[in-house]
């Protein structure tokens, strides 16, 4: 698979606006941002004038405002209006504001744009000074011996950092909820003092049984901690594929019986599960943990490095931008970082597109677009976030119109920090949305989860996901036979291995999920590469398998131990579903004949699955139950073949050669050279109109 080099300059941001539209660049407006400007200056200026009486703005909430009047007073130039941001640190206490107001024209775009040379940070986060070492006899008494001479300490309170946020019951089952305060030191972020720092404990017993509210554990440690209050735990309780996070009401640590606050978890607790404590002062015993003392506010930290100046940020701010009902406004270069909850909130409107960013350490998601038509996301990277990367939702599942949101060659790396379960690199719901060239890698759980009707996946490499969980997809759907019509292509996964039960698949299409594409793609040591979990109308075309385990399954739970699951008015409500889109009439009748007549045609019964010319080499082929072999296409596919066929495997270059027996098939061609990040030159075009 050849690499890309992906090019993170900002000089293509000056040409993508010198050619918007077409327009002649004096008839823009540009105002400036800086460090350096004060709010009751025009803006005009890129730097204070001699005599200091005019300059530049001082926050992007002016230079908003700055916009609304002259749309008010002039109305907008042919141009536009960009807004360019000096190099800098920018805090927002309150999430910068935007509306319907505020848009520009297809014409007459607003463009927010970092300006070269320097990196623009849009920050929710306080920078801590003052920490000092631990001097107290009496705080050193709370620490762990081998952390009284390295841990510092800073007052968080004296620098008038009073909002601390709290630590909420959160995970899955649970709605998303902003982080509490986080420490972050040199931009990535730091776990909160726990124990064990790796691995897991194992819950020994459930004494009131699973719902009961306690469990049971074997190991002496806690035994040692002074601190008994404002313990929570986090862990896998009864399944590997949902986690999360409970308060501890009442720690017994000699007989080793914890007893949480409800509601327990979803499922409750389960002996042999995994779990780990957190928040614990006397389990500060290495570098980079942390723990926050709510009552005094002195934050306890021991740096991995010394600490220099601004290098410990802490979380403040819940959003960094919202808008709603904003349409043809473009935000370029920017760091968006250190909020609580979700960064940029574009609800409704259409046609804006976030491009060349970074998020990073947000305590939820990055971007999330809910509603609207045609917003996007264009060559981003978002790193280290607590919950997923991108939420994207928008179309009208009734009449299939679709929304149109893209996310474009983006890197998304290292999320769900907190909620490690079903928080995505891209939740994809609705109709009619794109996610092409992301590279998506490092991560608990899945990488794209889809709902929906019509998406398109393509041209991504995904890798190194699915690590802690098990029964997990790294493209994942299910529960819906009318989510049809997504077409996942030309993609790449590769190393993909879940260590618990079940495992991983890399397109799991669960619990009868039906009528999805998977053509094109290549799946090199992918685990159970494409799973059809009982449901119907798939097409499993054209794909390579390389070291998977199996290929291909395919069951019949609908028939089998899902069936009681599948009943009308049961907890799946499969059958509400078909009712709730109408099933059998326009525009889904049109749309999938096949669904139109599904009650009268054996409903749990996988039929209509297709697998066809596809390639497996060293790999277990097919995994096919007996129940759903007489209703399953398998033409044409080439098994283990003695004909050398890649390139250059050793540097994972799959394309097959031209003497590949393969071809006399009617194999196509895979476009490997266009999967993953693409150059910057295409990164800042603007949104189609």
């Amino acid at each position: 698979m050849r690499r890309k080099t992906v090019f993170r300059g900002f000089s293509l941001l000056l040409v993508a606006w010198l050619t918007i539209a077409g327009k002649a660049t004096t008839m823009r407006v540009t105002y400036y941002v800086s460090p350096e400007g004060k709010d009751e200056w025009s803006g005009l200026l890129v730097q204070p004038n001699r005599r200091g009486t005019d300059g530049p703005f001082a926050s992007l909430e002016r230079a908003r405002d700055a916009v609304r009047e002259l749309k008010r007073s002039k109305g907008l130039p042919e141009g536009g209006v960009q807004i360019l941001v000096l190099p800098g640190t920018y805090v927002l206490a309150q999430p910068l504001e935007l509306s319907e107001e505020d848009s520009g024209t297809p014409e007459a775009p607003i463009v927010y744009q970092a300006f070269p040379g320097g990196e623009v940070r849009i920050t929710g986060g306080s920078v801590v000074r003052g920490f000092t070492p631990v001097r107290s006899a009496a705080l050193k008494q709370l620490l762990s011996p081998e952390a009284r001479d390295q841990v510092m300490i800073a007052d968080l309170s004296a620098q008038g950092i009073y909002d601390y946020g709290e630590l909420t019951p959160r995970g899955f089952g649970r709605p998303i909820q902003p982080a509490a305060l986080e420490l972050f030191f040199k931009n990535r972020p730091m776990p909160l003092a726990r124990y064990p720092n790796e691995g897991w404990l194992t819950i020994a017993g459930a004494p009131k049984g699973p719902n009961g509210g306690q469990f049971t554990y074997k190991d002496e440690r806690p035994q040692r901690w002074k601190q008994r209050e404002g313990i929570w735990v986090h862990g896998y309780w009864t399944h590997d594929w949902a986690d999360s996070y409970e308060a501890v009401a009442q720690l017994d640590p000699w007989i080793g019986l914890v007893q949480t606050e409800p509601p327990h978890g979803v499922y409750g607790y389960k002996p042999g599960q995994r779990f780990r404590f957190l928040n614990v002062l006397d389990e500060l015993d290495e570098p980079g943990e942390w723990y926050l003392d709510r009552g005094t506010g002195l934050l306890f930290f021991w740096p991995p490095e010394p600490i220099g100046y601004g290098d410990v940020v802490v979380s403040m701010t819940r959003t960094l931008v919202r808008a709603q009902e904003l349409a043809h406004v473009v935000f370029a270069g920017f760091i968006f970082e250190a909020c609580r909850g979700d960064a940029f909130v574009l609800e409704g409107g259409h046609h804006c597109l976030i491009a060349g960013a970074t998020f990073r350490n947000i305590g939820n998601r990055a971007v999330v677009i809910q509603g609207g038509y045609r917003h996007g996301i264009r060559s981003c990277d978002i790193l280290d976030t607590g919950d997923g990367g991108i939420s994207l939702s928008g179309g009208d599942r009734k009449t299939l119109e679709p929304g149109g949101h893209y996310v474009e060659n983006c890197e998304i790396a290292r999320y769900s920090r907190w909620c490690r379960t079903y928080r995505p690199a891209v939740g994809v719901s609705g109709v009619g949305h794109r996610v092409a060239h992301c590279r998506i890698h490092d991560a608990p759980h899945t990488g794209i989860l889809f709902g929906g009707n019509d998406h398109l996946l393509e041209y991504n490499e995904v890798f190194n996901i699915c690590q802690e969980t098990g029964d997990v997809g790294a493209f994942y759907t299910g529960r819906d036979w009318t989510t049809r019509g997504t077409v996942i292509r030309y993609n790449f996964f590769h190393d993909i291995h879940g260590p618990y039960t079940h495992g991983a698949m890399s397109v799991y299409l669960d619990d009868c999920a039906s009528g999805t594409i998977v053509f094109g793609n290549i799946f090199y040591r992918a685990s159970r590469a494409v799973f059809i979990g009982g449901g119907r109308d798939n097409l499993v075309e054209n794909n390579l398998f390389i070291e998977c385990d199996p290929a291909v399954h395919i069951d019949a739970r609908g028939l089998t131990w899902a069936a009681q699951y599948m009943a009308p008015g049961s907890s799946w409500r499969i059958f509400e579903k078909l009712e709730a889109v109408q099933h059998d009439r326009p525009p889904y009748s049109t749309r999938y004949p096949r669904l139109a007549t599904i009650l009268e045609d054996d409903p749990p019964v996988p039929k209509g699955n297709r697998i066809v010319r596809n390639v497996s080499v060293q790999s277990r082929w097919l995994e096919l139950a007996q129940e759903a072999e007489p209703f399953t296409e398998i033409s044409d596919n080439l098994v283990d073949p003695e004909t050398l066929l890649f390139r250059d495997p050793e540097r994972l270059d799959f394309t097959l050669r031209p003497d590949a027996p393969v071809w006399r098939l009617g194999f196509q061609p895979i476009p490997a050279w266009r999967i993953g990040l693409i150059h910057d030159g295409v990164r800042l075009t603007l949104p189609p109109r």
